[in-house]
């Protein structure tokens, strides 16, 4: 495990949200669930980039059945701190997942159009069933209903930053989730 406080970029937070510890033990948690839910199907994990890469990296090392896993790129955000109303797809899938089963792997749930989206993309490829796992959920940006089968944490209707999450590519790194002080981002 990595020292949160140590990492450069945590001088930036303004406070820490959740600790690498807490995120750990939710995903290891999460990991449980998957294993004994989806034992003995055929599995294949498809992660959202570039946020959704470091969640399933460890989610996927918590998972004790067989996994295969691929990546999407879909965008609400762009350049921007904010979510649009406009999804732009980046990278299609390379494996194949008809009748398979298929669990999205997403960072953050906020408007739910991203994953709106991208479930309306995945059913057309006919999964044998189709599931979302999201490590943090923040329900008040809520656009579109979206159910998660998997949720890990629920969140404030604040700006969040690290792992995974970023502003302007930066904070991805940090191994924990903090709300970055107003500075540091005006200055990116």
């Amino acid at each position: 495990m990595f020292n949160a406080e140590k990492h450069e970029q945590f001088k930036d937070l303004h406070k820490v949200l959740l600790t690498e510890e807490e995120i750990v033990a939710k995903v290891m948690e999460l990991g449980a669930k998957i294993s004994a839910d989806y034992a003995g199907k055929d599995l294949i994990l498809v992660s959202v980039l570039k946020g959704g890469i470091v969640f399933l990296a460890d989610l996927l090392r918590s998972i004790t059945i067989p996994v295969r896993f691929d990546v999407v790129g879909a965008s609400s955000y762009g350049a921007s701190l904010t979510a649009s109303s406009c999804v732009k797809i980046t990278k299609e899938l390379d494996l194949d997942i008809r009748n398979k089963h298929v669990l999205i792997v997403e960072d953050v749930l906020d408007t739910g159009r991203t994953l709106q989206v991208l479930m309306d993309l995945l059913k057309m490829l006919e999964p044998a069933s189709l599931d979302i796992c999201c490590l943090f959920d923040k329900p008040i940006g809520r656009r579109v209903k979206i159910d998660c089968k998997y949720v890990g944490f629920e969140l404030p209707d604040e700006f969040v930053v690290g792992y995974g999450l970023d502003a302007k590519e930066q904070y991805r790194g940090l191994p924990c989730l903090g709300v970055p002080k107003r500075e540091a981002i005006e200055k990116l």
